[in-house]
């Protein structure tokens, strides 16, 4: 949906440098998305009580709390009751900052990175939760619903398209949003109708987000990734005997990287199948 812009161009000499912020900005944020993922299920604030060791329950210092170093440095335990620290916050703050770096290299200085980024955001904090909890909380969707619906209204009234659609000519922002979040919703709603236990509401909810995000047609090379990837993945652990066919897998994390699949290359995928 996004495509590279230069509204802000940089001194090519300043590029590694700018790469170096972003990565540890986007180190930062994985900090932030993983206190987000672990509290908010539990309707815990996301702000109070200061970060704290699950295990001993001591409040850690500024030295504890430095994005991958803090774990790396302490090996993965708690410095004072030596309790392990679950690799997945290491994973999603490097994993985050490579995500900004790429994403800044990508798009450059731009309103679409920080709208890109922001969305990313908002799909990696969904997705570390249905892993966990097999839920994607409408205190998360709804809001994001309601604010891609007032970006992409704003996109229309101030005429800041991101693209033009290959073959079809330039449409509002608006009308895409609109159509692509009706087929997101429509596409999962109909195996969670003709199917026990096909496809849950919130994956419905995400995949209307989804579609309101990456807008008409993007968002069927979105779902089509999604229910690809999702398929082969559930496939491969039935085959392996990691999971039954009674076992449920989420849907949230393959549906998330469809789309941000879609918001980095879909535009480009779109333009080899159907050519100007």
């Amino acid at each position: 949906m996004f495509c590279r812009s230069s509204l802000l161009p940089l001194v090519d000499k300043n590029q590694d440098m700018w790469l170096a912020l972003f990565f540890l900005l986007g180190a930062a944020v994985g900090s932030f998305i993983n206190v987000i993922a672990d509290r908010l299920p539990a309707g815990k604030s996301i702000i109070s009580p200061p970060s704290h060791c699950t295990g001993c329950q001591r409040e850690l210092s500024t030295k504890d709390l430095i994005p991958i170093f803090s774990y790396l440095w302490l090996k993965g335990r708690c410095r004072h009751c030596g309790v392990t620290i679950p690799r997945r916050l290491l994973w999603v703050e490097l994993g985050t900052a490579i995500l900004f770096a790429f994403l800044y290299w990508h798009y450059g200085p731009s309103w679409e990175l920080a709208l890109v980024a922001l969305y990313c955001c908002l799909f990696i904090v969904l997705s570390l939760i249905d892993l966990k909890h097999n839920i994607l909380p409408n205190k998360i969707v709804y809001p994001a619903v309601i604010f891609a619906i007032v970006i992409a209204a704003l996109g229309s009234i101030f005429g800041f398209e991101p693209r033009a659609i290959a073959g079809t000519g330039f449409r509002l922002w608006i009308v895409d949003a609109a159509i692509g979040g009706g087929i997101g919703f429509v596409l999962l709603l109909l195996p969670a109708l003709l199917y026990r236990g096909g496809m849950g509401w919130g994956d419905i909810k995400l995949a209307t987000l989804i579609g309101l995000v990456t807008g008409f047609p993007l968002v069927l090379i979105a779902m089509f990734l999604a229910i690809v990837s999702g398929g082969l993945i559930a496939a491969i652990l039935l085959l392996l005997k990691l999971k039954s066919r009674k076992d449920a897998i989420p849907f949230g994390p393959f549906l998330s990287l469809a789309a941000m699949a879609t918001l980095f290359w879909g535009s480009n995928l779109l333009n080899w199948l159907i050519p100007s």
